[in-house]
C-alpha cells in the first residue's frame, strides 16, 4: 500500500509525464523584467498546468538524463506576495544548490524539498 507521501510524488510525476515541458527562459537567458537577473539552467513551465497567478506549474530542468523530478521548491515573494512551488526535474546536488542559491535574492525566499528515495528509485 502507498503511503501518503509516495502518492504526492507520484501525482507529481502524473503531471510530468502528462503535460509537455515549455522552457521560455532557457539558460543564460535573462529575466523579461529584471535583466540582472541571468537563469543558471533552463527554466519553464508544464503546459496544460495551471497554478494561482495563471500560468503553468514553474518547473527548473537539471542535467541528468531521463529528467526524474528529484525536488520541489518552495518560495515565498514578498515583492508579488505569493507562494508557488517549483519543480526540479533531472537536478544533480549541485544544480539543486544553485537553484536555491538563485531563488533566495532580493524579496525572494526559497527552500528545497527532496524527494525521498524508495527502492524503486
Amino acid at each position: 500500500m502507498m503511503d501518503i507521501t509516495d502518492e504526492f510524488w507520484n501525482y507529481l510525476d502524473q503531471l510530468v509525464a502528462g503535460n509537455p515541458i515549455v522552457i521560455d527562459r532557457p539558460k543564460g537567458s535573462a529575466h523579461p523584467r529584471y535583466p540582472e537577473l541571468v537563469y543558471p539552467l533552463d527554466y519553464g513551465y508544464l503546459d496544460g498546468t495551471t497554478t494561482i497567478d495563471g500560468g503553468g506549474l514553474d518547473l527548473w530542468v537539471g542535467s541528468q538524463p531521463g529528467g526524474a523530478l528529484t525536488a520541489l521548491a518552495l518560495t515565498v515573494d514578498l515583492h508579488k506576495r505569493d507562494a508557488e512551488i517549483k519543480l526540479l526535474l533531472g537536478c544533480t546536488e549541485t544544480e539543486k544548490q544553485i537553484i536555491l542559491d538563485f531563488l533566495n535574492g532580493a524579496s525572494m525566499r526559497a527552500m528545497l524539498v527532496r524527494r525521498p528515495m524508495t527502492g524503486d528509485r
